[in-house]
């Protein structure tokens, strides 16, 4: 685990921490202003813990325990009173529990000394965030990809494609479908596919998104390493989606090959969705990665294909920025 994201995780659970605690003593103090009575109560439950070690310091055998069970039940009722007077000025009864972010650790990341799931999943969002910081592709959104590139019916075959991305992003969630996006290259995969993943990291899911080969090389360095760590394969398997850009463009292995075997295997046996964009066609496809791969592919993702001239070729003829 790199040390600066395990800083940064425990800083995140630290900072909920203080911001439930803060709320919850600006919750006290306005129900000590308008309900005296539950601040008598809570004052007298706060001084029970003094009369624990008394009793505990000052008493012997069995008559320790049954004081400290009249503590106990004496509480409980108080309590009970206290949500009581609550619910009955208007407010709910767990008005003033402290509401951490995270309700089975308390916003600490440990339960029993084991990592909760809320301190995994800010591991995985700060690594994903960093995996993705050395991509070179901008976001792009979708309302800058035109249609004027387009003609014929190759527009509107280019407007559906627009239209159920559009769709796919804005009601995006964990059952989404995989999509493969291919055709000629220029023709808008890229723009596309980031323009999904900027609508879905806006609705706050976990997306990595970048080249095939950058993705590949990272999982070899690691698979490689002395440490022989799984780290970004662990995290490419298990965001919750996955945008694989130009495969195909990559140096031909059996490594990638097997790499990209287990990706789109293990992300579809989890249920994760996964966009691929290339410049391949299914057979083209089958005879890079073999059957396998191929037959999952058509099988398992809804595939678009892209038609139309070259829109980079357009846009330099026409000397417009080619985003």
């Amino acid at each position: 685990m790199d040390s600066e994201i395990y800083d940064k995780a425990h800083s995140i659970l630290s900072q909920r921490r203080a911001k439930a605690l803060a709320e919850n003593d600006i919750r006290i103090q306005e129900i000590n202003s308008k309900i005296p009575e539950i601040k008598e109560i809570n004052d007298a439950l706060y001084n029970t813990g003094k009369e624990l070690i008394r009793i505990i310091t000052e008493s012997k055998g069995a008559d320790v325990n049954r004081k400290i069970e009249q503590i106990k039940q004496n509480n409980l009722g108080a309590q009970q009173i206290a949500k009581q007077l609550l619910t009955a000025n208007g407010y709910p009864e767990d008005y003033l529990d402290v509401r951490y972010a995270c309700r089975q650790c308390g916003d600490t990341g440990y339960i029993n000394g084991n990592i909760c799931t809320c301190l995994n999943r800010i591991f995985a969002a700060l690594n994903t965030s960093k995996l993705n910081e050395k991509t070179t592709l901008k976001l792009s959104s979708f309302n800058t990809f035109s249609l004027d590139f387009y003609q014929g019916n190759d527009r509107v075959d280019m407007e559906k494609i627009l239209n159920f991305s559009m769709k796919y992003a804005s009601e995006f969630n964990l059952k989404s479908e995989s999509i493969l996006l291919f055709g000629n290259t220029g023709l808008g995969k890229t723009h596309i596919s980031l323009a999904i993943a900027n609508t879905v990291l806006r609705k706050g899911y976990s997306v990595i998104y970048d080249t095939a080969i950058n993705i590949l090389r990272d999982i070899e360095k690691e698979h490689f390493s002395h440490e022989k760590s799984t780290e970004v394969l662990d995290l490419v398997t298990d965001a919750d989606l996955l945008i694989l850009d130009d495969l195909g463009t990559e140096f031909e292995s059996k490594f990638y090959n097997s790499a990209i075997y287990n990706i789109i295997n293990s992300r579809l046996a989890k249920e994760k969705a996964t966009i691929i964009s290339t410049n391949l066609d299914f057979s083209a496809l089958s005879n890079r990665y073999g059957g396998k791969v191929a037959s999952r592919i058509i099988t398992m993702f809804t595939c678009l294909e892209f038609k139309g001239d070259d829109v980079r070729l357009q846009k330099k003829a026409r000397n417009m920025p080619n985003k």
